[in-house]
This record gives structure tokens, C-alpha cells and sequence, in this order.
């Protein structure tokens, strides 16, 4: 097994709060706690290293939203935020990286403007720069999953690999808050291309087993999100999963 194996957990925000969408429909959304800060804290009271926060908010309109939440889960804790949602700019990644983001997550940017999002892994480093590469049929979605590009998912990776990315988080967005599973085939195949690739898998996931069972695969982690909030997973419980990894 991976004895590098990341569980990392996701705080999606909407209007300041703790929120989770099914499949990204903005309709679907349920409202999970209204202060992030006090969902953050109890991660790091479990012992959770990293967190993946979403500006929900700012995938919509295409510009940073809700950074000063991420402001403040950055002062007041000690994870290490990636953050991602919204940034297309160079004002935008400065604003995440002063607001203390450890890492970001680009994806839309990825697609819609290749020069810029490489001109970030030349300036911040490929440690620094998340590739976001969620996908509806295997094809790139972009804008919070509003829209979906005509984009191959490995012709995508294959692309930015040459320009040195290292680090890349995939969610297939039919599995997404369905707590169903995840996409394993999916994962299993970016690792037989991609060998080199840190992969971090995202949505599906509905129990310890999903989690153990990805680990296998030999990819860098996982975000969890509503398993945790529903309860599938217990945030205690996370601490004693890195015990069979």
C-alpha cells in the first residue's frame, strides 16, 4: 500500500458557510454548518493535516469570492489549506496565496487559458499549483461543472505534464455527493499512464473502505466531503484509517 496515502477533507463555501451540492447542481445544496471555522477546528482536533477548500461561490462567477474565508481557517488553524474556485487571474492567486493558501487548484483556467496557468507553475512552482481536472463523460468540466469542454481527460494531464505539473485533483462529477463509490477504474487507469502523476481523487467516496480501497491504487490521496458530513465517515475515525494505510 501507499504509506504516503493523503485523506484530506473538503470545506465547500456559499455564501460564507459550509455547504455540499450533489453532481455540482447549485440547486441541490445543503447547508452543513454556518461557520467553517468551527467544521475546520474539529479536523484539526482529529489530527487532519490538510484540507481542500472550494469558493463555490467564485467557480461561479469566475473570480475569488469567499477568500476571506479562507483568511481565516489559514489564521486560526494550522491546516494546510488548498484552495481552489474562482482563480483566473494573477489577482486572484495573489489574493489566495496572501490570504494563506498553501496550495491552489486551478481548472477552469487550465482550459480557457493555458499561457497564464503555466506562467503560475513557472512563478509559484509545480508544488504550489493543483491541476483541477474534474470530468462529466471523461471530457474536462469547467465554471463549478457548469459546462463541459470537448476536452479528452488524458490528453488534458498529457498536455500539462510536459510543462512539469506534479499534482492533480479529479473528481468524475456523476459520482460526486452520490456516496456511491468512487471512480476506481477511473484512478486505476490515470496511475497506469501517469505513473508520475500525484493523484488526488475526489467524489464517491461513501465509507473506510472506498478510502483503503483507493490507497491501494498507489495514488498520493483523497478528498472526502459529504461522507464525512453525513456521517459515513466519522472525522475520529480518520486517524484510525491512516493505521491500515
Amino acid at each position: 500500500m501507499n504509506n504516503k496515502f493523503h485523506i484530506i477533507p473538503a470545506i465547500d463555501i456559499i455564501g460564507g458557510k459550509c455547504v455540499r451540492l450533489t453532481k455540482g447542481d447549485y440547486n441541490n445544496m445543503t447547508l452543513y454548518n454556518e461557520h467553517p471555522l468551527e467544521v475546520a477546528l474539529m479536523f484539526e482536533d482529529a489530527g487532519i493535516t490538510k484540507l481542500h477548500l472550494v469558493d463555490l461561490d467564485g467557480a461561479k462567477a469566475k473570480k475569488i469570492i469567499n477568500y476571506k474565508v479562507l483568511e481565516t481557517l489559514a489564521t486560526k488553524t494550522h491546516l494546510q489549506i488548498d484552495f481552489g474556485g474562482g482563480i483566473q487571474s494573477d489577482e486572484d492567486i495573489n489574493i489566495a496565496f496572501e490570504c494563506g493558501a498553501q496550495q491552489i487548484t486551478g481548472g477552469s483556467v487550465a482550459v480557457k487559458n493555458k499561457d497564464l496557468f503555466s506562467s503560475w507553475l513557472s512563478k509559484y512552482s509545480a508544488e504550489k499549483i493543483i491541476l483541477g481536472a474534474d470530468v462529466i463523460s471523461h471530457k474536462i468540466a469547467i465554471h463549478g461543472w457548469q459546462n463541459t469542454s470537448d476536452i479528452d481527460l488524458d490528453d488534458f494531464i498529457s498536455e500539462y505534464l510536459k510543462i512539469g505539473i506534479k499534482y492533480t485533483i479529479s473528481t468524475d462529477v456523476s459520482k460526486d455527493g452520490m456516496l456511491t463509490g468512487p471512480s476506481f477504474e477511473m484512478y486505476s487507469d490515470m496511475k497506469q499512464k501517469f505513473p508520475s502523476l500525484c493523484i488526488i481523487a475526489s467524489g464517491g467516496v461513501s465509507n473506510i473502505e472506498d478510502v483503503i480501497k483507493l490507497s491501494e491504487l498507489n495514488i498520493y490521496g483523497v478528498v472526502i466531503g459529504k461522507a464525512l458530513y453525513e456521517g459515513k465517515i466519522k472525522i475520529g475515525d480518520i486517524s484510525s484509517i491512516n493505521k491500515y494505510l
